[in-house]
This record gives structure tokens, sequence and C-alpha cells, in this order.
């Protein structure tokens, strides 16, 4: 009898141990540690663009494959343009060309999980530090210095962060329809920006040109919409384009308001040229320019509202928004690029 209970209990213990050792590899599978399953877009997806007559440039980060643009003089003062949600480096074409005639250098990266740029599949993989951990390499890698941020959307978000981390290498920034969010205990982020991000996540269908589409005042073109969707072209490929709404920090406790803050701290201390050139038709960012008049550099700058314009108002006015971006940086004083 005993014998048998022994027996039992040994082919019980067996039996756990064995659960036990599935849970942990299970647990080990969904863990930080685990390989990261990156896609990368097929080249063909973007042959034959409008207007995008531009070269792919990359650089490996991390282990994924980053996409930038690089127009314009090496060693001439370069103009860091950050994309935002769900659009890529295709969004700056009608800039880019002003920017480069004005002897400027621009340089337009793909944020990880966007345009040409590799492609974590899981959801789970995307984060706002990683965002700006990348982008904050690829500045460094290239060595801008003297450099002017422009950032729109996630733009903003991330290139606000990146000048806070490396303010020696900015000489002035610009932001359009763009925040830097620092919710407070007991703050509500607006009904419709929940309902965008529940939509983003759990959506069957996330049609990346209509979406852009529908920020914008001009209807884009049918070639242009596909533009904005050949990044995407199954769902294994459009987890940052889904997941990346849900990042933005909308509750104090979000992870990171820590490190938001800590960019505030160095922003208020910021005196030079900070220039908000926000659009007259963007009910997402409307009023989000006067968060950023206490900042020292934002005294006495010529700030703009461009009108007849939507949330992605390099669309709508981009030849404009770029002459804005020229003019600013003519006014900072001599620096090289490089």
């Amino acid at each position: 009898m005993i014998h048998e209970i022994i027996h039992v209990n040994v082919k019980l213990m067996r039996r756990r141990d064995l659960r036990l050792a599935l849970a942990i590899l299970w647990i080990a599978a969904c863990s930080d540690g685990a390989p990261k399953e990156v896609v990368r877009t097929p080249d063909e997806r973007f042959a034959d663009l409008p207007d995008f007559p531009y070269a792919p440039h990359y650089l490996e980060i991390d282990g994924l494959r980053i996409h930038y643009l690089d127009e314009g003089p090496a060693d001439a003062r370069p103009i860091l343009l950050l994309h935002g949600e769900p659009s890529w480096s295709f969004l700056y074409r009608k800039m880019i060309p002003g920017i480069e005639s004005a002897g400027l250098r621009a340089v337009v990266p793909d944020l990880v999980g966007f345009g040409r740029s590799d492609k974590y599949v899981r959801m789970e993989d995307y984060s706002y530090q990683m965002q700006v951990d990348v982008m904050n390499e690829l500045v460094r890698r290239l060595d801008l210095r003297g450099a002017v941020l422009f950032g729109q959307d996630w733009g903003g978000l991330v290139g606000l962060r990146i000048v806070a981390d490396q303010p020696d290498r900015f000489a002035g920034v610009v932001v359009s329809n763009t925040g830097l969010p620092l919710p407070e205990e007991g703050q509500e982020a607006p009904f419709l920006f929940r309902a965008w991000q529940a939509f983003a996540r759990w959506s069957p269908i996330f049609p990346a040109g209509r979406i852009v589409d529908t920020g914008t005042v001009q209807d884009l073109a049918d070639e242009v919409r596909a533009a904005y969707d050949a990044p995407f072209p199954t769902r294994r490929h459009q987890a940052g384009a889904r997941i990346m709404p849900s990042y933005v920090p909308i509750s104090a406790d979000d992870p990171a308001v820590p490190a938001n803050r800590k960019a505030w701290e160095v922003l208020h201390a910021w005196e030079k040229p900070f220039l908000t050139a926000f659009s007259d038709s963007d009910p997402i960012t409307r009023g989000f320019e006067a968060s950023f008049s206490g900042i020292p550099g934002f005294s006495g700058q010529p700030h703009v509202t461009i009108e007849g314009a939507g949330h992605f108002l390099q669309e709508d006015k981009g030849e404009e928004l770029g002459a804005i971006l020229v003019e600013f940086a003519r006014r900072l004083p001599q620096s090289k690029g490089r």
C-alpha cells in the first residue's frame, strides 16, 4: 500500500513538474527577453510612389533596419523631420524640395513599425520609450549638430524627448499639431481620442490611407492614399501603427509620465528659438500650442496659424510649412550641420 502511494505521488509530481516546466517556458516566450519577431515591408511596395524620388538610407539600430531620407548638402544645417501616426517619411515630400533648395539638409526617418523601417509583429514589443531610444541613437549615429527639430503628431512626442536628451545638438525647435503630454491626477482623455485608441487597436481593418485622408482638408488622390497604405501589406505589419495611439500618456500613472516630466524640466529652461506652426482645422490638437508658452525660447517668436490645413498639414500646406521652416532656420546663428 505504501509502495502504491509513493508510486502515485511520484507520477503526480512528474506531471506537476511537467506542467510547471511548460508554464515557465510559456512565460519565458512571452517575456521581454524572448526574441522579438520582426517583419520588413517588401521594397516593391514602395515602387513608383507619386512625387517621391528620394533614395532610401538605412541604419542598423537594436537589430532593426531603420530607414531615413537624407537630402541636401551633408555639411548643411540639418532639419530633422519626424512623422506621426499612421504616416511615414512620404508625408514630407512637399517640404523637402524647399528645404533642399535653400541649402539645408532634410533628414527624415521612419519610426519603428512605419514606412520602410522594420516592424515588430507583436504590439507589446512597442513602447513610447523604445521609439525615443531608437531615434536618439539615429541622431547620435548621424552626428546631427546645429539641427532644427520639426515634429508633428508622434513626431513631437518623440522629437521633444530627443531634444531634451540631447539639447546641445539642436539650435531650434518647430512643432505643429502635437504636444508633450503630462496628464494630471483625475484628468481624462477626450472620448473621441479614447475611441480612436480602441479603433486602432481592435478594428478588423486599418486603412492608413483613409485615416490620413480624414486628417486633411483637401481630399487625397487615390495614389497618395495608396502610398500611405504601402508600408502595411498585412496585419502583421500593422502592429506598431495600431498600438502606438495606446501609448500616448493619458493618465497620471502612465509609465511615460516621469520621462516626459524630466523632458519638460529641460524645455522650461530652453532659451533657443521655439516656434509653433499649428493649423486652423485640427480638432485633435486645437489649442495645444498654448502648452508651450512657458518655454523661454517661445517668447518673441513669430508663431503662426496655418489656414486651410487639417491635422496632417504637411499634405494640405506642405510648401507653406516648408517655407516657414526655411525662414526659421535662416534666423538662427550660423552653424555647421556636422
